[in-house]
Parts: structure tokens; sequence; C-alpha cells
């Protein structure tokens, strides 16, 4: 991937089960400014449906869903 996206804050949510990592995510875009990214980072095997469904349903953007290592790898930019 050539353009890095550089994200404001990080959010490890690895070993949490659904919906931890969704209200986590919640909780930190909220403290985030509009423009703002995000990384977030789970184990949890359904987290990116999770966080497709709550990008949509919130209006905030998935930039990138990923996986690295094993685990699923989210930037999302704060509406």
């Amino acid at each position: 991937m050539t353009d890095v996206i550089k994200e404001d804050q990080v959010l490890d949510c690895s070993g949490m089960l659904c919906p931890v990592p969704v209200v986590k995510t919640s909780k930190a875009m909220k403290e985030l400014q509009s423009g703002q990214v995000l990384k977030m980072v789970a184990t949890d095997p359904g987290a990116p449906p999770d966080m497709e469904a709550w990008s949509r349903q919130t209006g905030n953007e998935l930039l990138l869903s990923t996986t690295e290592g094993g685990k699923f790898v989210f930037f999302l930019k704060k509406k």
C-alpha cells in the first residue's frame, strides 16, 4: 500500500468479543475531532462485518479494513 494512512489514535480490541470492539470504537470516535482517523485492531472474526455496519449506520468512513498478522485492522475517519 503506497499511501499510508496516518491515524490520530489507536484502539486495541484484541481478545475482545462482539459487541465490545464496536462499543469501544464508538466511545473512542466521540473523542476525536471531525476528519481525524482511528486505527482499531481486533481479533474477533465478527469484527469486519460489524465495523462495516457500524460505519454505515453512523456515517463515519471506513477508510480501510485489512488483516495484519492474524488481526483485523480498521482505519475509521470521523465524519
